[in-house]
């Protein structure tokens, strides 16, 4: 427990506190990519789940079951290790794009087509009625109504693949934890793993909490919402 009271190793920390800012940089620049890929990814697999096309369904299910059912930490050792040792390395930041883009992207689908089966049928006919066609209806009508449902979601998601930076450790990345393991073992840096490690933490603690507390919350306000139309109606 001494180590984490030490002065020594707190000075350490703050006289190389730009390897902390460049890790929570390289953090962010990754996970704001990867969250660019996720929702496009969301969109188009959550629109084709819910779109009655049984072929376009089977591809959604496909998806989003295999990247679900097997660890973040696999994909992101196929990207990196299976396409380098076959000539075809993607290099460590371009991984953690693409492994997070894609491992997130399967959770957005199905926060999104959740969103989407939410509103009432009787919606999706007299958008039909109407005379629009299927992304027509889902771009005036449908997405519109289910955004209460599919944000509050959607952030935990953001939060989960934040955390999920940290995978690229395993294959060596530039992000907050590998740069944190960097400095506790590095010549002139080593040896102050309590303090390091507690920086670490709390800087992803302040990343994520405020954004889980503003998802609890949105949720919170909006089944608030719900219950007092329901009351209305009945009165």
């Amino acid at each position: 427990m001494s180590g984490i009271f030490s002065s020594r190793a707190w000075n350490k920390i703050w006289t190389y506190r730009a390897t902390f800012l460049l890790g929570l940089s390289n953090t962010l620049k990754t996970a704001g990519v990867a969250l660019v890929i996720a929702l496009l990814l969301g969109i188009i697999f959550g629109l084709m789940a819910t779109s009655g096309k049984k072929l376009l369904v089977m591809i959604s299910r496909i998806y989003v079951e295999i990247i679900q059912n097997t660890p973040v930490l696999l994909q992101m050792c196929f990207l990196y290790y299976a396409l380098a040792f076959s000539g075809h390395s993607l290099g460590i930041i371009v991984t953690g794009f693409l492994a997070l883009g894609i491992y997130t992207g399967a959770y957005m689908a199905e926060v999104i087509r959740a969103g989407i089966e939410s509103v009432p049928k009787g919606q999706f006919e007299a958008a039909q009625s109407q005379g629009f066609g299927y992304l027509g209806r889902m771009y005036y009508i449908i997405l519109p109504q289910s955004i209460k449902v599919i944000l509050p979601p959607m952030v935990n998601t953001i939060v989960n693949m934040i955390k999920n930076t940290s995978c690229l450790y395993i294959v060596g990345g530039a992000d907050l934890l590998s740069l944190t393991y960097s400095f506790v073992t590095g010549e002139n840096t080593g040896g102050s793993y309590a303090p390091a490690y507690i920086v670490c933490g709390t800087i992803f603690f302040l990343l994520c909490f405020p954004l889980s507390t503003l998802a609890t919350m949105w949720e919170t306000s909006l089944k608030q919402r719900d219950r007092k139309t329901d009351t209305a109606k009945e009165a």
